[in-house]
């Protein structure tokens, strides 16, 4: 048996289901779970001081393209609409192999964790020579941080009028066996797992009808999650009207990709009928702001999908496309935009952390994260709001207005990940020259 206790906090914002405010108050976890927050609480485990801290339920990231952290501010995709920006990335992707995935995982999923993210998920969809989605699992399982990935796929190239090169496409029935194969192989649907695994088509663009209803009903039978991008902008509905003769929401519906069971990356530019749909269904979505920006493709309604009673979890989108992972300034920009969109008054600093917390941990299907309450999983972040980031703060609590954007503790299912604001887990240094030396290659 393994026990802590995290002692005096200043304040502890438990996103619990009545959003409990405690200050000056204690939690202690057993074996990787809350067993008890209070005050006064003793332990003869390991004990952490979060005096002139902030504690909150760790961060959860429903969004990623891991492999990307290769490929930040590339000249030719840095001006670029999403469309032409992928066709300049194409080329460069099709050099991977299974080192540049497992070292582009590890980078991406620390610089998660340094910004307070417990939980990830991320959408794999190209295995360039030989590259399968186990080299990223493996370096979620070094780095600690508890792991959604899913099996992405293309399999319609620009010789068949996809978007993709045919290098990087794959035969439809190889993407369903491999993903039988990674689902048996990783996916653990017990509460408190460390790992579970999605299926997840890349795109309404990229692969086929028939791969998008079969991999829905492979899903079903195994009892995984779907994912895939979606209505992410003005371009992806123009193509679905084209093709499909229907708005993406159509589509998704009629091939069974809505869904308590389903969560769609962006949905920038869903209408209202859209919104209505995926309320009913409990559809989720992934909200990618900063990408979004960077990429000029709109600001997605989170407001209304609120409203109407969407689940709505934040993303930091592939790092080649943002180009940052910081998931607490995810956060802070879903807040800004909201307000450019609707008014000052249209999201508080806090519904903004709480659909960085809560929010994303239901889209994932994880009610067992994402909030400090008894028997949740010890996934819980330390905010050090003694320093000049939160100096003259009036609300240390209101993180997303004055606040560190570097955590000072991070513990997943108990374990300290990071530690004064340094890996735990992995020689992070080692790994960024290692990463470093790849993206050097990759430019000759």
């Amino acid at each position: 048996m393994t026990e802590i206790l995290l002692r005096n906090a200043d304040t502890i914002l438990t996103m619990d289901d009545t959003r409990t405010e405690l200050s000056g108050a204690d939690i202690r976890v057993r074996d990787g779970v809350i067993t008890e927050i209070g005050t006064g609480l003793t332990s003869n485990g390991d004990i952490h001081d979060a005096r002139g801290c902030v504690v909150t339920p760790g961060l959860v990231n429903t969004h990623h393209h891991l492999y990307q952290t290769l490929t930040r501010a590339v000249p030719g995709g840095q001006d670029a609409l999403l469309f032409g920006w992928l066709q300049t990335l194409y080329p460069i992707w099709s050099r991977f192999g299974p080192e540049e995935m497992f070292i582009s995982a590890q980078v991406g999923l620390a610089e998660l964790a340094l910004s307070g993210c417990t939980l990830s998920s991320d959408h794999l969809y190209l295995y360039p020579n030989g590259a399968r989605l186990d080299d990223t699992i493996a370096a979620a399982q070094e780095v600690g941080l508890r792991f959604h990935p899913t099996r992405g796929s293309m399999s319609i190239g620009e010789s068949d009028g996809g978007l993709p090169p045919d290098s990087l496409v794959e035969k439809e029935s190889a993407i369903l066996e491999d993903s039988i194969r990674v689902v048996d192989a990783f996916h653990d649907p017990r509460e408190g797992a460390m790992v579970r695994v999605g299926l997840a088509p890349c795109s309404p663009f990229s692969v086929s009808r028939d791969l998008m209803r079969d991999a829905a009903l492979l899903a079903r039978d195994k009892g995984v999650m779907l994912h895939t991008h979606l209505a992410e902008n003005d371009e992806d509905i123009a193509y679905s009207l084209e093709k499909f003769g229907c708005r993406p929401g159509q589509y998704a519906e009629d091939l069974g990709w809505t869904g308590d069971d389903v969560w769609h990356a962006h949905c920038v530019k869903l209408d209202g009928q859209e919104i209505d749909l995926f309320a009913r269904s409990k559809t989720g979505v992934a909200h990618c702001p900063c990408s979004n920006c960077r990429l000029g493709s709109g600001i997605a309604p989170v407001r209304q999908m609120r409203d109407a009673g969407v689940p709505v979890g934040l993303g930091v989108d592939g790092s080649a496309s943002n180009d940052a992972g910081n998931l607490i300034l995810e956060a802070r920009q879903s807040m800004l935009l909201q307000r450019v969109a609707n008014g000052a008054d249209a999201m508080s600093a806090r519904e903004a952390l709480e659909i960085a917390t809560r929010g994303g941990a239901d889209v994932l299907g994880r009610r067992d994260c994402g909030r400090l309450a008894v028997g949740k999983r010890a996934d819980i972040a330390v905010w050090d709001v003694s320093g000049i980031e939160s100096a003259g703060s009036w609300d240390p609590a209101a993180l997303l207005l004055a606040g560190p954007t570097r955590v000072k503790h991070l513990f997943v299912e108990g374990r300290q990940i990071v530690r004064d604001g340094h890996m735990t887990t992995v020689d992070l240094p080692k790994v960024i020259e290692r990463q470093n030396q790849m993206a050097l290659t990759l430019q000759t």
